[in-house]
């Protein structure tokens, strides 16, 4: 019996942890003769949940010779394995002779003394034909910088909606900095006090993320993907100031365990803004 309790005491904390995925993961790419480099420097911003992947990859020569694609993948906890594939390219600049390579990468997570590693093999094509690229081989590591600006996940309609619509400048008023250990953010919208019509736009990053949406006893929902280090800035914008002047709203926090209050004033001279940090060894 007493074994039996020794055992059980020294799984305890092995139970319930999970792998981060979320963060910069840096290192180099190759890629068999034929390619217009043999090795690359390649970045993948990673956004992870449930297993689920979303992202940004960046190979590149050097950070002026780069191509930025999007991907999406799947984890499998039990064998540390995933597969990412690339879905378009979002923007590139590159020697006219090359041209940009969309991806399938296959993946194994594992760790090496205090590094986190990803390694596996990648095949692919060359955008907009079938030609097959040379195949090659990745090794990355996780990383506490990234080399290139990080992105808010936004929705095509969002991104016509602003480039179309003329958001007016305002101050921004910073009300709170939160830093926080985990990666996954979710953040939610009620009216203040009374509902009078108030509604709000919500950039993060300078990112237009919620439109034109109305303050309520029921939330506005958002929910993203922090990576270590970074700062994220959101801000709140009045589309109008309701029937009760100025534009208010509790906005609820929840992050991990922990849970924060901010209450958010806008007017038509200024914006409310919030900012978070996710810092994995802060407790």
């Amino acid at each position: 019996m007493r074994l039996s309790a020794l055992l059980l005491f020294l799984l305890i904390p092995f139970v319930g942890m999970a792998d981060d995925l979320s963060g910069i993961w840096k290192g180099t790419l190759t890629q068999g003769a034929g390619g217009c480099y043999p090795k690359y420097f390649l970045e993948l911003q990673i956004n992870f949940a449930n297993n689920n992947i979303t992202g940004r990859a960046f190979d590149y020569y050097d950070t002026s010779r780069f191509v930025k694609l999007s991907f999406k993948g799947r984890y499998n906890p039990q064998t540390k394995r995933m597969v990412l594939i690339e879905s378009r390219v979002l923007d590139s600049n590159i020697p006219n002779d090359c041209a940009p390579c969309v991806k399938t990468y296959d993946l194994t997570y594992s760790r090496q003394g205090n590094d986190e590693m990803l390694t596996g093999d990648w095949k692919g094509h060359i955008e907009n034909r079938k030609t097959i690229c040379p195949p090659g081989k990745i090794v990355l590591k996780k990383a506490t910088y990234s080399d290139f600006p990080l992105d808010i996940d936004q929705s095509d309609t969002l991104s016509q909606i602003q480039q179309s619509m003329p958001f007016l400048p305002r101050v921004k008023e910073l009300v709170k900095t939160l830093l926080l250990d985990t990666s996954r953010i979710s953040i939610e919208f009620y009216d203040d006090a009374v509902v009078d019509g108030d509604t709000i736009s919500v950039f993060i990053n300078n990112k237009l993320i919620l439109y034109h949406q109305g303050l309520s006893e029921k939330p506005l929902h958002l929910l993203f993907t922090a990576n270590p280090g970074a700062e994220y800035e959101l801000v709140m914008y009045a589309d109008n100031l309701g029937t009760l002047p100025p534009n208010t709203a509790l906005m609820v926090v929840t992050a991990g365990a922990r849970k924060y209050e901010v209450f958010l004033s806008s007017s038509e001279q200024k914006s409310a803004a919030v900012k978070f940090i996710y810092q994995p060894t802060f407790h």
